[in-house]
C-alpha cells in the first residue's frame, strides 16, 4: 500500500516537472514573446490607421464640400436660381464652351455644366488641376450647389431627406418568440475563431518541436530511465494549453487597453457596429469547439515530431497540417449560404477541418446543438486518441535519431523503452 502511495506521489512529481519545465523553457524565451507580442502591436497598429483613416476622410469630405474656389455654371435643368448660386460663389457663364475656356485659361478654378435632366444625366464638372486628392473638391461642390437647390425647390428638409434617401432603416428579425442579434450576435462567436488561428499558426512549431528537441540533443534515452512515456507527452501537452492561454490573454490585451483608455473612440458606435450580443450557448460551444480543436492539433503535431528524427523532415508535414486549417475557407461561400450542402457537411465532421468550419457555422448560427455535440466529441476523442498515438510512437521511435519511424510497424509492435532494451551504456552524449 506504501509502495503504491510513493510510486503515485512520484507519477504526479514527475508530471509536474515535465509540465513547469515546459512552461517556463518556452515563456522564457525572447522569441516567443516576440512572436506572440507581435500579433497585438500589428492589431494596434491596424486598428489606429483605420481610425486615423476614417477621420481624415471624414474631414477632408467635409473640406472638400465647403471648399471656397472660383466657380462659373451653366444649368440646362432650371433648378438652381442665381441666389443658390450666390450662396456658393458662382456666377452664370454665357455657355458650356465659354465655361470650359474659362478653366482652360485660369479666369475661374472650376465650371459645372448641369443637364436638363440630371437624374439620368452625368453633370460634368471641369477643374484646374490641384493633384488627385484635392481635385475631389471640385464634384463635392457640385453636388452640394445641387442638392441645395433641390431642397430650396421642395420648401421641406423632411421631404428633401427622404427624396435623398437619407433614411434610417433599423431591422429586427425574429428566431421564433425570440428577437436574434443579426450581426451583434455574430461576431462574438466568431472571435473563437480568430483565436483559434492565431494560437495555431503561432504555436505550430512549438508543438511539432517539442517532442524533437530531445530527439535531436539525444537524450531521450536518459529522459525515458526516469520518467514514463505518457507522463512526458501529457505534461508536454498540458504545457503547451498553458503557453496557448498565455497567448490568448496577450491578444486580448489590446482590446482591454483600448475600452480602458480610449472608450469613445472605439465604441462600437464609433466603428458602426451593432451592439454585441453574447448568447451563452453559442459561446459555451465556441469555446468547446476551440479548445478541442486545439487540442487536436497539439497532439498530431506532437505524434509527428515523435516519428521524424529532425525538425526539418518534420516541416513538410506541418505545411499539410497548416493547409487543412485553411481549406474550409476555400468553400466559406458555401459554408454560409448553404450550410448543409455534402462538401460543408464534410468539412463539419472531418477532425482535422471541423474546428474552423464549425466554428464559422456556429458563429453564423447555423450549426444545431446535435451537431455542435457530434463534432465536440469528435475533437475531444480524436485528441484522446492521438494523445495515446503519440505516447506508443515516442515509445517505439524515442532513440530513431537518423530514420522515421514506420508507423505500422511501431503500432504492431510492443514499446521499446530504452530502460528496458538497451543495456547500460555510456550516454551517446558522453561517448561522442
Amino acid at each position: 500500500m506504501g509502495r503504491s502511495t510513493v510510486a503515485e506521489r512520484n507519477r504526479h512529481h514527475n508530471l509536474g516537472t515535465v509540465l513547469s519545465f515546459e512552461f517556463i523553457r518556452t515563456v522564457t524565451k525572447r522569441r516567443f514573446w516576440i512572436g506572440t507580442l507581435s500579433v497585438p502591436l500589428i492589431i494596434a497598429v491596424v486598428f489606429g490607421l483605420i481610425f486615423l483613416s476614417n477621420t481624415s476622410t471624414d474631414s477632408a469630405a467635409a473640406a472638400q464640400s465647403s471648399a471656397q474656389f472660383s466657380i462659373s455654371y451653366t444649368d440646362a435643368s432650371g433648378l438652381i436660381t442665381p441666389a443658390d448660386a450666390a450662396l456658393f460663389g458662382a456666377t452664370a457663364a454665357d455657355s458650356p464652351d465659354a465655361g470650359i475656356a474659362a478653366v482652360q485659361s485660369g479666369t475661374v478654378e472650376a465650371f459645372f455644366d448641369y443637364p436638363a435632366q440630371p437624374e439620368s444625366t452625368a453633370v460634368r464638372v471641369y477643374g484646374a488641376d490641384r493633384g488627385l486628392f484635392e481635385n475631389g473638391k471640385y464634384a463635392a461642390v457640385a453636388q452640394a450647389l445641387l442638392t441645395h437647390a433641390v431642397e430650396q425647390r421642395i420648401g421641406s428638409q423632411q421631404l428633401s431627406a427622404l427624396a435623398a434617401g437619407r433614411v434610417q432603416i433599423e431591422t429586427v428579425t425574429y428566431d421564433g418568440t425570440e428577437e436574434s442579434g443579426g450581426l451583434g450576435s455574430v461576431i462574438p462567436p466568431l472571435a473563437f475563431l480568430v483565436i483559434f488561428y492565431g494560437l495555431i499558426v503561432l504555436l505550430a512549431g512549438q508543438m511539432l518541436n517539442s517532442t524533437l528537441e530531445e530527439k535531436e540533443n539525444r537524450v531521450t534515452e536518459m529522459i525515458l530511465t526516469t520518467l514514463k512515456p505518457t507522463t512526458l507527452i501529457a505534461g508536454k501537452v498540458i504545457a503547451l494549453f498553458g503557453i496557448g492561454l498565455v497567448q490568448m490573454l496577450v491578444f486580448l490585451s489590446p482590446i482591454v487597453i483600448a475600452r480602458l483608455f480610449f472608450p469613445e473612440e472605439l465604441s462600437l458606435a464609433a466603428l458602426d457596429l451593432p451592439p454585441l450580443v453574447l448568447d451563452p450557448v453559442r459561446m459555451t460551444v465556441g469555446l468547446l469547439i476551440l479548445v478541442g480543436g486545439f487540442a487536436l492539433f497539439t497532439t498530431t503535431l506532437v505524434a509527428i515530431g515523435a516519428v521524424m528524427p529532425t525538425a526539418k523532415e518534420a516541416g513538410n508535414f506541418l505545411g499539410v497540417m497548416m493547409a487543412l486549417i485553411f481549406v474550409p475557407f476555400y468553400a466559406v461561400a458555401l459554408v454560409v449560404s448553404d450550410p448543409h450542402s455534402v462538401i460543408v457537411q464534410i468539412f463539419t465532421f472531418f477532425p482535422f477541418s471541423a474546428p474552423v468550419t464549425a466554428l464559422l457555422r456556429n458563429g453564423f448560427g447555423s450549426l444545431s446543438l446535435p451537431e455542435a455535440g457530434i463534432v465536440i466529441v469528435i475533437l475531444f476523442a480524436g485528441a484522446a486518441v492521438m494523445l495515446r498515438l503519440a505516447v506508443r510512437l515516442f515509445q517505439y521511435g524515442s532513440i530513431s535519431y537518423t530514420s522515421k519511424v514506420n508507423v505500422r510497424t511501431a503500432l504492431r509492435a510492443g514499446p521499446r523503452h530504452p530502460a528496458a532494451d538497451e543495456p547500460t551504456t555510456t550516454p551517446p552524449t558522453a561517448a561522442r
